[in-house]
C-alpha cells in the first residue's frame, strides 16, 4: 500500500515540476469538470506530432476524473500562487 502511495506522490510531483505538463493537466481537469473533454480527446487523437503511446496514455488519464481532481488539488496546494 505504501509503495502505491509513494508512486502516486512521485507522479504528482513530476507533473508539478514541468510548466507545460502542469498546464496540460490543469486544463484537462477543468474540461473534465465541465463536461467538455470530448473536443480535447478528438484534438489529441488527430495530433500528428504525438506518438500513439503518448496519445493513449493522455487519453486514459484525461478520462480519469478522480485522478485529474487529485492532480488539480495537489497542484493548487503545492504551487506558489503569483
Amino acid at each position: 500500500m505504501n509503495a502505491l502511495w509513494l508512486d502516486d506522490l512521485e507522479a504528482l510531483e513530476a507533473i508539478s515540476q514541468d510548466d507545460d505538463t502542469r498546464r496540460l493537466f490543469l486544463r484537462m481537469s477543468q474540461l473534465s469538470q465541465h463536461g467538455r473533454l470530448t473536443p480535447f480527446l478528438q484534438e489529441l487523437a488527430a495530433d500528428g506530432e504525438l506518438d500513439q503511446a503518448t496519445k493513449s496514455n493522455l487519453s486514459e488519464l484525461a478520462q480519469d476524473s478522480a485522478f485529474l481532481l487529485a492532480v488539480e488539488e495537489y497542484l493548487l496546494r503545492t504551487t506558489e500562487q503569483h
